[in-house]
């Protein structure tokens, strides 16, 4: 086994696409490209934003079905993500998945050998997919869990269908077996995962974390242009920054303004709640809705919060991570979190000391929290400030990057010596 590496790179978003995952895979190939490996990424044309291909990157004569660009350190195929403009048909997004997957899988044959093939979940159809790219090119299949599927749709009551269930289990349980080595976010995410496989497949699964780039996001004014432009002043503001879903308990956080007229409520983002957030806010004049904002302006967007909501529904605790997280620390500000006790959120806010959570869907807990955080805003200040410094010790990009490089060859060693 040479120094250097060959490694596919299957996942559903890459930069220039702005999803949490996609940049989150965008550092990690670029890091692992700065240790001096070579990078071949399969993933979609830029769809996430709109939910559907974004106009510089779609229309005749640019490419069609499949664009592929050289760089400086591999290559970067990009297939159609068969998008649908109905976030909440899930029939259409899953059949959307299953086009975008088997497309993937044809395209990532080509190229020779690899060391590995790195694949992301979601969606689930990419482990069958990095599994068929592993039996052409050889390279063990390393299958990284973002959000466990279908637990996660289960909890949220957005996958009710008995059937579809059943299929989307099996399907889960056919990938994680295939799989050489299953990367997960968490130790929530770990037992989840081991439950569901043989015993002799258990140690296969490791827990790397997620990662903040630091130096892109630092602490900074509040008092930012965004509150300008949106004209909130000078007024703590309560943010909440992410995707507007189902899985979030963002009523919740709707119903608590109406408690807290001397605070703005900045929800920031876009998604299939969206409409009907909008229509649970109207008369509520300190509740101020935002679209996602370019990805140059994070920092900014995270600066201007001066407290961070992340509140997920009951039972997603254990299935999820939100990667957000790490971002609100390594900005320096506090986080209350409405999430399952006993699982990585709150362990992560117990040990930076940077924020506090409560139990998911309980609105007087979350509106006494917010009191007591609003009522000593200084001192939760300086509690957020602390959490950069967690952020440093423990989430950087190039510590992540080494650990899958070490897994890599781990796992090629094995290969080497059959076993």
């Amino acid at each position: 086994m040479s120094e250097h590496l060959r490694i596919a790179v299957l996942c559903p978003h890459f930069a220039p696409d702005n999803a949490p995952t996609g940049e989150v895979f965008t550092r990690i190939v670029h890091e692992l490209a700065e240790l001096g490996h070579e990078l071949h990424v399969i993933t979609t044309l830029p769809w996430y934003r709109e939910h559907a291909i974004e106009q510089e990157w779609s229309g005749k004569g640019k490419g069609g079905l499949v664009r592929r660009e050289a760089t400086p350190w591999g290559s970067i195929t990009r297939v159609h993500p068969f998008p649908g403009a109905d976030k909440r048909n899930l029939l259409r997004r899953a059949a959307g998945f299953v086009g975008f997957s088997a497309l993937a899988g044809l395209t990532s044959l080509r190229g020779g050998r690899v060391d590995a093939v790195l694949a992301m979940s979601p969606p689930l159809t990419l482990g069958l997919t990095g599994w068929g790219t592993h039996l052409i090119r050889r390279g063990p299949l390393v299958f990284n869990i973002q959000d466990i599927f279908p637990d996660a749709a289960v909890a949220t009551g957005a996958i009710k269908n008995r059937a579809v269930i059943a299929v989307a289990r099996k399907l889960e349980r056919v990938s994680y077996h295939r799989a050489a080595a299953i990367t997960v976010l968490s130790d929530d995410l770990r037992d989840n995962v081991v439950a569901k496989l043989k015993p002799s497949h258990r140690a296969r699964v490791h827990v790397i974390p997620n990662f903040v780039d630091t130096e892109f996001i630092r602490p900074s004014n509040r008092m930012t242009e965004l509150r300008r432009q949106l004209a909130i002043g000078d007024a703590p503001v309560v943010l909440y920054a992410g995707n507007l879903g189902f899985s979030q308990s963002l009523e919740m956080v709707i119903d608590a303004a109406a408690d807290f007229p001397e605070a703005t409520f900045l929800i920031n983002g876009d998604g299939a709640a969206q409409s009907e957030l909008k229509d649970r806010a109207v008369g509520l004049r300190n509740v101020v809705f935002s679209g996602y904002q370019p990805r140059e302006r994070l920092p900014e967007v995270l600066a201007t919060g001066d407290i961070h909501l992340v509140p997920l529904k009951a039972g997603l605790g254990r299935v999820s991570v939100p990667s957000k997280m790490y971002s609100i620390l390594a900005a320096g500000r506090p986080v209350l979190a409405a999430i399952d006790a006993d699982t990585e959120v709150p362990r992560i806010l117990q040990t930076s000391g940077a924020g506090m959570a409560v139990e998911p869907d309980q609105p007087e807990q979350f509106a006494g929290a917010l009191r007591a955080m609003l009522a000593d805003l200084p001192k939760w200040t300086e509690k957020g400030a602390a959490g950069r410094e967690w952020v440093l010790r423990a989430a950087s990009p190039q510590a992540v990057a080494l650990e899958y490089e070490r897994l890599i060859r781990s796992l090629a060693r094995r290969s080497l010596h059959g076993s």
